[in-house]
């Protein structure tokens, strides 16, 4: 309670503005996918600049944790390789990305992986995100929340960065980026090569990722066209697998990948993967106010990630069985690599039309994603002979929306705001890794309204808006057989805000409710090919209220804060666990119940001092309240509350052989608290006892980060 009581006191995300001789061109695609100063939605703007400070190497969910609703996770426990990133308790299955407009999620999983984007976080120039349904988008359904990045900009004269960051974990960051300026008032060119490397704090959690972005742009009066082509290769050391409620307390960096190894741990117990991007933009303005853009787009990403497999049998990966003399050997000692080659392509567009009190946007997206899922047998200690593949199963998904956007000013200080959106889902799945025979054809046709009001006063707006929103399941929701197929998502939103700014000052208050229909959760049941996936449930729902607030007060001292209370629950739940005695599975019945990994207590903040005119201070606070792991409500199946704070100090001066230098050194959890945002549990019967066992990914204690940027340019 003293800690909880000493940051409520201190809650306070200011950054340092920096000027930059840069105008954002962001294509129109892009702020048609984004909400408006003036739309009905509860949302949050960061700037490159709001970025640029705290970007010493740690993924882009890092970068948001200071964002309303926001919890973010790690499993190497610093914030480097595979993170992860829920808001208002939602998962980044339901969380819709976008990158200048096209979509990012995974077209299967439905999630994002950011560690294929190493260092993205250099290339953007803003990023928006949106709490609750939101605005029609691109790409999976926004089923909770939306975040919107863009990278285009212009920037009009030539210049150079050099990034370099150090520390804890021998993490490492090196970026160089470059760009030509306004060539002849038309052309522009940007590059970026980028490398990040750590150990990670938990054993053997090694990151080694490499990015490279470049863009191009053609500009002109009534036509834009812009290309970016982007990559980023990543390996990492295995580390999703947590650990144990017992190891816990004494050996809480523990890795268990590569233990099935007798001796010391597979040294290759990896994570592979590569995926580049390219996007080509047209814009052209017909009229002042009629606009049209149109982009085609390519994601192509190829990996696998291997394992080593003690005592496999060779039956079980259709492999011939070798005979050494008179014996023939069943068994082996195995590495095997599970691979995914797949394409996303498809086109954006959108037609904006702005006439006096009205405006509106006719858009929408065609895609396509086509993936192969297959298995190798690389080696095997007794041998191997005939094909080592052995599992081959190909996908695909046909996703089609469109949407028009209506705003209209009813009054000078009224404005009414309409989106529909139709969205069309097919999806075609030729079986699964352990249920080879399961094959799936299912399409979806979702319609999504959204109506809203806001009025605006001086420095006051108000709004209130309500939403509907639908989305597909996950590929691997469909393992659960012909017989068991599960049903679509079904969300309605309300929510209502009010916010003052004047100057340097803010304040916001937004209340929400978010009823669920046929919610997919897991709830251990066991469906009929053997498998444990999510299940449908009939009702849930979340609601809650964000605060918002910051202050200029003095010229040396700013501070903000924000604070989310909410309410996550189920309304009727039904858990299945094993039974290992009898081999069958018991259901026990609960009546309303917390959702889990969704507290109902999320804060932050950051209290900004600036003693002299180059040097900034910044001491940032984080809370979270108490996270189930499951849907049963159970406080020994959960995650203890943490308050975690940060120190960070940027110094910048200008030099006569550069633009800029700055110099940011930061010490993250610098109370050294041991704490685990994230984790996952299940239970069984064995012996007539009910066994429970908690996994937990622990994050870091005291560490810091120090980064050297340097501008080179006029």
């Amino acid at each position: 309670m003293k800690r909880f009581a000493f940051f409520i006191s201190t809650l306070v995300s200011l950054s340092a503005t920096a000027q930059q001789d840069t105008t954002e061109l962001l294509p129109v695609e892009v702020r048609a996918v984004r909400a408006g100063a003036t739309a009905p939605f509860a949302k949050t703007t960061l700037s490159k600049n709001d970025i640029r400070k705290q970007n010493l190497g740690q993924d882009l969910p890092f970068l948001l944790n200071q964002t309303p609703s926001v919890i973010v996770h790690s499993d190497a426990g610093n914030g480097v390789g595979y993170t992860g990133i829920r808001i208002r308790g939602t998962d980044a299955t339901r969380i819709n990305v976008t990158l200048n407009g096209i979509p990012y999620n995974d077209a299967e999983s439905q999630g994002t992986f950011f560690v294929d984007l190493p260092d993205f976080a250099s290339s953007v120039s803003s990023v928006q995100v949106q709490r609750g349904v939101g605005t029609s988008t691109n790409g999976a359904g926004a089923f909770g929340a939306s975040i919107h990045f863009s990278t285009n900009e212009v920037r009009r004269q030539p210049y150079a960065e050099i990034n370099n960051s150090y520390g804890s974990f021998n993490t490492l960051k090196n970026t160089v980026m470059a760009g030509t300026g306004l060539l002849g008032d038309h052309f522009i060119a940007d590059v970026r090569l980028s490398r990040i490397a750590s150990d990670g704090y938990i054993d053997r959690a090694t990151s080694s990722l490499k990015s490279l972005y470049f863009s191009t742009a053609y500009l002109s009066a009534k036509t834009d066209l812009r290309l970016n082509v982007f990559t980023g290769k990543e390996k990492t050391y295995q580390a999703w697998y947590g650990v144990s409620e017992a190891d816990l307390p004494t050996n809480r960096t523990i890795n268990y990948a590569g233990m099935e190894r007798t001796g010391e741990p597979y040294d290759n117990e990896t994570d592979n993967y590569r995926q580049d991007h390219y996007q080509f933009f047209f814009t052209h303005r017909f009229l002042p106010d009629l606009v049209f853009n149109t982009a085609l787009f390519l994601t192509h990403g190829e990996g696998y990630y291997e394992q080593y497999k003690a005592q496999q049998r060779y039956s079980k990966y259709n492999l011939e069985e070798p005979v050494v003399g008179p014996d023939t050997i069943d068994r082996s000692d195995m590495v095997r690599q599970l691979w995914l080659d797949n394409n996303f392509y498809g086109n954006i567009f959108s037609l904006q039309h702005t006439r006096g009190k009205t405006s509106l946007i006719f858009g929408g997206a065609i895609s396509r994603y086509d993936g192969r899922h297959f298995g190798e047998i690389v080696w095997a200690q007794q041998g191997l002979s005939g094909n080592t593949r052995w599992y081959d199963h190909d996908a695909s998904k046909n996703d089609l929306n469109t949407y028009i956007k209506w705003e209209q000013a009813l009054l000078p200080s009224l404005n009414l705001f309409a989106d529909l959106q139709y969205r069309n889902v097919k999806y075609s799945i030729e079986g699964f890794r352990d249920n080879p025979t399961v094959q799936v054809t299912n399409r979806y046709d979702f319609v999504n309204p959204k109506l809203g009001l806001s009025w605006h006063r001086k420095q006051v707006t108000a709004y209130a808006s309500f939403s509907m929103a639908a989305k597909e399941p996950n590929r691997d929701d469909f393992e659960a057989g012909l017989s068991e197929q599960p049903r679509p998502e079904k969300l309605r939103d309300l929510e209502l805000g009010i916010e003052y700014k004047a100057g340097g000052n803010f304040a916001g208050v937004n209340l929400y409710r978010m009823d669920y229909k046929d919610q997919l959760v897991l709830t251990g049941r066991i469906n009929d090919v053997g498998a444990y996936t999510r299940t449908n449930i009939p009702e849930s729902y979340r609601m809650g209220v964000e605060l918002q607030g910051a202050a200029t007060l003095t010229t040396w001292l700013r501070a903000s804060a924000n604070l989310t209370l909410s309410r996550n629950r189920i309304k009727n739940f039904t858990e299945y666990i094993d039974d290992y005695d009898t081999f069958t599975q018991v259901s026990k019945q609960y009546g309303e119940t917390d959702i889990s990994f969704s507290p109902s207590v999320i804060a932050g903040g950051t209290v900004a001092f600036l003693p002299v005119k180059s040097l900034q201070l910044d001491v940032i606070n984080k809370y979270v309240g108490r996270q189930f792991l499951d849907n049963t409500g159970n406080s020994s199946r959960s995650l203890d509350p943490f308050y975690i704070a940060d120190v960070r100090t940027v110094y910048t001066f200008a030099h006569k052989l550069f633009k800029q230098v700055q110099v940011v050194f930061q010490v993250n959890n610098v109370l050294d608290e041991l704490y685990e945002p994230n984790g996952y549990t299940f239970s069984y019967i064995t012996g007539a006892q009910l066994v429970t066992e908690n996994y937990y990914f622990p994050m870091a204690g005291r560490n810091f980060m120090t980064g050297l940027n340097i501008q080179i340019g006029k």
